[in-house]
């Protein structure tokens, strides 16, 4: 059964900065910031959270269900993800708003500072989930980063109708409030974050460790250069190193692609540590590249990667899932 997932999908405009933001940061001044950084590269790529975690279950050979809302200049990329296997039936087009647009530019440490316009991100809250999990028998539906209303409204439909969900609010925890990250998480078998993102989750809502471990399944934490933590009751804690990656490129989109191989790899029925391991190679292969959907995964090159970076029985194990 597929996965279907509920999220941002946008353009990206994507730009390097050939130097270090933090040269020109005064901590003495950092509440009246007036900079402008001149960069010497700009790309236009697709992007948007959903829809990268879609593309990048593509390559290891699922056919996800992507819902979201986008604008009618959507055609170009509607045809791009069908042509590699999204289910973009259940996606809704604005009558009145473009695709939502995401602005990053990126320094010679990764470091990043972006802005997002959601234009027909916002109607995300029309959308009903119990018609497209009927429609495709959906067994798990994931929750990121979208218009906030829509992720609250899709995160009572699960609980109401008993759907299954993961709540991978991300960018969007700056913005929501904390009666909202509370419905968000309460009840989700998965909650993704990156360690910040973690912090300021519980910091916004006051939910301590044993809180949070009461209202989700598996917190599943990436740590950047540390790997990924997974943490549940019944588990404990593991810890899962990185993969080896080549020239690091650009770092936009790597936590979608980390999200994309450990939900394959769970659907396949692999355990954390070797789910965790398929996720940690493809944001891999994100962070090599300019653009988070600019890879195309060759199964030998995988498998003999996954290898490399953990253990010949990591890829006997991942193989025979592999196209």
């Amino acid at each position: 059964m597929p996965i279907l997932l509920s999220g941002s999908i946008a353009m990206d405009h994507l730009m390097r900065y050939p130097g270090k933001f933090s040269d020109a940061l005064l901590a003495d001044q950092l509440h009246k910031v007036s900079l402008s950084f001149l960069v010497d590269d700009l790309v236009l790529r697709r992007g948007g959270v959903s829809a990268n975690i879609a593309f990048g279950m593509t390559q290891l050979g699922h056919a996800p269900v992507l819902v979201g809302a986008v604008g009618e200049d959507f055609g170009d990329y509607r045809a791009w993800l069908e042509r590699h296997g999204v289910d973009c039936e259940s996606v809704h087009v604005s009558q009145e708003q473009h695709t939502a647009r995401f602005t990053c530019t990126t320094d010679l440490e990764m470091n990043q500072i972006a802005s997002f316009y959601p234009g027909a991100m916002s109607e995300g809250r029309n959308i009903e989930l119990a018609p497209v999990v009927h429609r495709t028998g959906a067994e798990l539906i994931v929750i990121s980063a979208d218009d906030p209303e829509a992720m609250v409204r899709h995160t009572q439909e699960c609980r109401e109708l008993g759907f299954a969900f993961a709540a991978d609010p991300s960018q969007q925890i700056s913005n929501l409030d904390a009666e909202q990250l509370r419905t968000l998480i309460d009840g989700a078998q998965l909650l993704f974050t990156n360690e910040y993102e973690r912090e300021l989750l519980q910091s916004k809502t006051g939910i301590d460790d044993a809180g949070l471990a009461a209202k989700v399944g598996v917190r599943i934490t990436t740590l950047g250069a540390d790997g990924v933590e997974i943490a549940g009751a019944e588990m404990g804690t593991l810890r899962v190193g990185v993969a080896k990656v080549g020239e690091k490129e650009d770092p936009t989109g790597v936590g979608d692609a980390f999200r994309a191989g450990f939900l394959s790899a769970r659907s396949w029925g692999l355990g954390w540590e070797r789910s965790a391991q398929v996720g940690n190679l493809l944001a891999g292969y994100v962070l090599e590249t300019v653009g988070t959907q600019e890879y195309t995964v060759d199964s030998a090159t995988f498998l003999s990667r996954l290898a490399d970076s953990y253990s010949s029985s990591a890829s006997d194990e991942v193989a025979p899932f592999l196209r």
